[in-house]
C-alpha cells in the first residue's frame, strides 16, 4: 500500500518516500513530511548546487552545507540557486 504524506513542500497529500532518505533527525522528519514528487526537486536542486560550487561528496564542509541546503529547502525559506546560475538550454 502507498504510504501519504501531507508534503510541506507543496502543501497537498501526496505519495511519501519507502524510508528516510537521509540519516538522523532530519531525514526522519524528511520521512515524514516530504513526498516523493518534492524529494525528486530537491535531487535536481542539489545537483545543480554540486554542479555550480563543484562540491565534492567526501568533503565534510560539502557534505554540512548540502544538509544546511536541503533544511532550508523543506523546511525554511528555501535554497537558492547559485547566483549567476543558467539553467541549460
Amino acid at each position: 500500500m502507498t504510504r501519504v504524506v501531507k508534503c510541506v513542500l507543496l502543501g497537498k497529500e501526496l505519495e511519501g518516500l519507502e524510508r528516510p532518505p537521509y540519516p538522523g533527525e532530519l531525514g526522519q522528519r524528511i520521512y515524514e513530511q516530504v513526498s516523493k514528487q518534492a524529494w525528486q526537486q530537491w535531487l535536481q536542486h542539489q545537483t545543480i548546487l554540486i554542479n555550480e560550487y563543484r562540491l565534492s561528496a567526501i568533503d565534510p564542509k560539502a557534505r554540512k552545507f548540502l544538509a544546511e541546503e536541503m533544511e532550508k529547502f523543506f523546511f525554511g525559506d528555501g535554497s537558492e540557486k547559485p547566483s549567476g546560475y543558467q539553467p541549460e538550454k
